[in-house]
């Protein structure tokens, strides 16, 4: 009888080892994909060997609490955002007042409203600067706010009030840590898409903008916003402008007669009154800079290729090869792929169909596996209409 009670007790006790095996089993792969995603992110995300050191080593003889480079930071962001030097200087400038810790202190240390057409390089343009102040191009937080369209996902940045689920914990979509940067460096918030936000949401940023200070709702926390550069990005007074170009230029450049500067005056003013249709005038006059970006420019289309190739092959890196791309393919890429009104994105999707697709598959027909530290040449090249590979 001993040996048939011992045989009941220990049936749960196995039937419960068999039941949790698929459960480890689930937690090592979703620990594995965890650990490939994020190797592969962080080639596409940290800065160049020793950008990041060259902070430490900054030539001023002014000291504050902030140490970086302006001059690394910006040789970085100029390599990457292209046809935007109007945008790239107002960025310096902000740099420059940051730098030399002359902010007022009770405020975000510098706050900007990115306007213009898609694809033009507003996000971009943040991530580069995360990438050149703390080495790694998602190293601030963002709040994509198309996500936050209703009235009641106001909770969503302020917390839930008292009395309702998650008041106590005082849960937003903001990381503090992410604000606060690091030591001598600020921290970074982007609001992607500001115009798409519900007005209630955007009334919530009126005293983050004024003193940068965010108390949730339930009172039991609060978020600070003085050591952080706050970006804002908008399509508003595209659509405007697009219109006011067609009119005046055809898509041909300035007629006669007009200049750079009476276009950016009348560019401006298109902005002010489509901002004054869309947001209150105290939410719009806590904004220290408004920056219109720049159509994507016929001029820079081939630099912005040479600039995904140069993407391409630092994904290409984990399969120990490198990708050169002769004229003609890029000249085809750029055929296909230019669109002033879509910018950088339709480039991408060029780069996509007319080098990616063929590249993967004559690496998955021809490419040995070579390791990482190995470095395999191919040369792509148009042959007959068609992209081809030679390895060289």
């Amino acid at each position: 009888m001993a040996t048939d009670n011992s045989a009941v007790v220990l049936r749960p006790a196995i039937a419960q080892g068999v039941t949790a095996m698929p459960f480890l089993t689930d937690m090592l792969e979703q620990t594995q994909r965890k650990r490939a995603l994020d190797g592969v992110l962080s080639v596409e995300n940290r800065a160049p060997d020793g950008l990041v050191q060259a902070h430490l080593c900054v030539n001023s003889s002014l000291e504050s609490r902030y140490r970086f480079d302006i001059g690394v930071i910006m040789a970085s962001l100029r390599s990457e955002i292209l046809g935007q030097d109007a945008a790239l200087q107002s960025v310096e400038d902000m740099l420059k007042v940051v730098r030399a810790d002359i902010t007022d202190p009770r405020r975000p240390l510098f706050t900007a409203l990115f306007l213009g057409p898609t694809g033009v390089g507003k996000t971009e343009i943040v991530r580069a600067l995360a990438r050149a102040l703390h080495g790694d191009a998602d190293a601030f937080c963002r709040v994509d706010m198309n996500t936050l369209s209703q009235e009641h996902y106001a909770a969503a940045l302020t917390g839930a009030p008292p009395g309702y689920v998650g008041a106590k914990e005082g849960t937003t979509l903001l990381d503090q840590e992410k604000l606060e940067g690091s030591v001598g460096r600020p921290g970074i918030m982007l609001f992607d898409e500001l115009e798409k936000a519900s007005p209630q949401v955007v009334q919530t940023l009126l005293n983050v903008l004024d003193n940068g200070m965010l108390t949730v709702a339930s009172g039991e926390r609060t978020y600070s916003f003085r050591n952080t550069l706050i970006f804002m990005t908008s399509n508003l007074a595209a659509h405007e402008i697009q219109r006011y170009d067609q009119r005046r230029t055809g898509w041909r450049g300035l007629i006669r007669g007009a200049t750079a500067a009476s276009r950016q005056r009348a560019v401006d003013g298109l902005v002010r009154a489509r901002l004054l249709k869309a947001f209150a005038p105290e939410f719009i006059n806590r904004i220290d800079k408004v920056i219109t970006f720049n159509w994507i420019e016929q001029g820079v289309a081939e630099q912005l290729a040479a600039l995904e190739v140069k993407r391409l092959n630092r994904r290409l890196q984990k399969h120990g090869c490198t990708l050169e791309v002769t004229p003609p393919v890029l000249a085809r890429v750029i055929a296909n792929g230019f669109d002033r009104q879509f910018g950088a994105r339709a480039l991408r999707r060029s780069m996509r169909q007319h080098l990616e697709v063929p590249l993967a598959g004559y690496l998955i027909d021809h490419h040995a596996g070579a390791a990482a530290t190995a470095n395999i040449v191919y040369l792509a090249v148009l042959e007959h209409g068609e992209v081809h590979f030679l390895r060289r």
